[in-house]
């Protein structure tokens, strides 16, 4: 089974996918290569590549060495680091480098396009969808705060399908005005960074002894070995979340697809982590969501008894 999250144009993504913003070569001998292709046999349905990781050559080169039809697996590909006018031109160079057209393309940051300019830069894209350069390609944007989504939606012909942004627990006070205009508009969440709370807070913060309580349930009624990390993914697809989560080791790897055969959260949980989460506030990524949209007042942690 692979779990999806229907768009607003009808496409069904992948709710559990596997990032490649590791290696980028872009030649011979690319770890991403190489990573893609224990990814994609270990049964990952879904890659997350980008013009800033250097990995869309070797995203279409792990399809082919894998002997994996592009048909069967969702790609998602961000960047467009060019000015309105060199727009075509990057964009052609995503297809380039891919070797194919991606599911999904986002505009990476809000700070791509000059300031004043994400209107009118998303109306350019929109014309590339109608001029056939990327029929059949999905749009979406990432890092984009309500101030940027709201410039979209004042134009746009084609509303975006999807915002990836850092989203877990620990972010949730901070991006509710987002979420409120992307439930409004039918705008998908697509979180990165979704295991920051485990990898990177300084304790885990409140939620990890809840995480690993329902991970001592989960594994004693499926008598699967679920950690607290496959815990916190699966909180994030049951949120109607795509999560966006990358390793290069086969064991972990294999965890993340392990997901799919899990039983979903009860709402009792998934309410529990959550309100757990909104009292702290911690985010990795500060680049790009934060400017003009100030962080929530709460600590970064609580005194645990």
């Amino acid at each position: 089974m692979t779990r999806t999250i229907k768009l607003s144009d009808g496409k069904a993504i992948p709710a559990l996918q596997w990032g490649n913003g590791t290696g980028g070569l872009n030649g011979k001998h690319d770890p991403a290569v190489e990573y893609g292709i224990t990814a994609l046999k270990a049964g990952v349905k879904a890659i997350d590549t980008a013009e800033m990781y250097k990995t869309e050559i070797a995203t279409g080169d792990a399809l082919k060495q894998a002997g994996i039809k592009k048909d069967d697996i969702w790609v998602t590909s961000k960047g467009l680091s060019a000015t309105p006018e060199a727009l075509k031109a990057n964009v052609q160079d995503r297809l380039q480098k891919l070797g194919f057209k991606p599911d999904l393309l986002l505009i990476h940051n809000p700070f791509v396009p000059e300031t004043g300019k994400i209107a009118k830069f998303w109306t350019l894209l929109e014309d590339l969808v109608l001029d056939g350069t990327l029929e059949g390609a999905s749009l979406g944007v990432s890092n984009f705060r309500p101030q940027d989504l709201e410039e979209v939606l004042s134009v746009a012909r084609i509303k975006p399908v999807a915002n990836q942004l850092e989203y877990h627990p620990y972010v949730l006070e901070h991006l509710q005005p987002v979420l409120d205009i992307q439930e409004k508009h039918g705008i998908v969440t697509e979180a990165y960074g979704p295991l920051t709370p485990l990898l990177r807070h300084k304790t885990g913060g409140p939620i990890k002894p809840i995480l690993e309580r329902i991970a001592q349930r989960l594994s004693k009624e499926t008598g699967k070995n679920v950690d607290a990390a496959s815990v916190l993914l699966l909180w994030t697809v049951n949120k109607g979340v795509v999560a966006v989560t990358t390793s290069t080791k086969l064991p972990n790897i294999e965890k993340i697809v392990q997901i799919e055969d899990l039983p979903d959260l009860s709402k009792e949980e998934i309410k529990e982590i959550e309100d757990a989460g909104r009292k702290v506030h911690f985010r990795h990524y500060d680049e790009h969501m934060t400017k003009d949209f100030p962080n929530p007042n709460l600590p970064e942690d609580l005194q645990m008894e």
